[in-house]
């Protein structure tokens, strides 16, 4: 990313009113730019793979395959993608693999906003579970 560009957004995610509220957020922060949604797991690797954003909010659940085999197949198509996990499982009761999936973090979808998300990226925030 060259300074002063915004960092570009993947939304991977089912439901409709977590994708509004996503929408809303990256909209006032002008360091992040959404280029496109999608709703299930082919779709989300499709997008990345054409469109190499700089990050991927990944649900956990997705209909066709979860999110932590979704990360796997993204990342291989475009290794240089940073993931970041989401759910509303507590950090807990994470699905296996989740930590082996590629994310840098896990973050409960209540949590997620620019300055966690800006924290996240930079290498930590106490309300994320970081795997990296």
């Amino acid at each position: 990313m060259a300074e002063g560009n915004p960092r570009t957004v993947l939304v991977v995610d089912d439901q409709d009113a977590f994708v509004v509220a996503t929408r809303r957020l990256l909209a006032h922060a002008s360091d992040f730019e959404l280029i496109a949604e999608a709703t299930d797991a082919a779709s989300a690797i499709t997008l990345g793979d054409e469109l190499r954003p700089d990050v991927v909010l990944m649900d956990i659940k997705l209909p066709d395959v979860n999110g932590i085999e979704a990360t796997r197949q993204l990342l291989a198509v475009d290794p240089t993608a940073t993931v970041i996990l989401l759910s509303t499982y507590t950090s807990d009761d994470l699905p296996d693999g989740a930590a082996a999936s590629g994310a840098i973090a896990y973050l409960h979808k209540e949590d997620l906003s620019a300055p966690v998300l800006r924290s996240v990226l930079d290498g930590g925030a106490p309300v994320a579970t970081m795997f990296a």
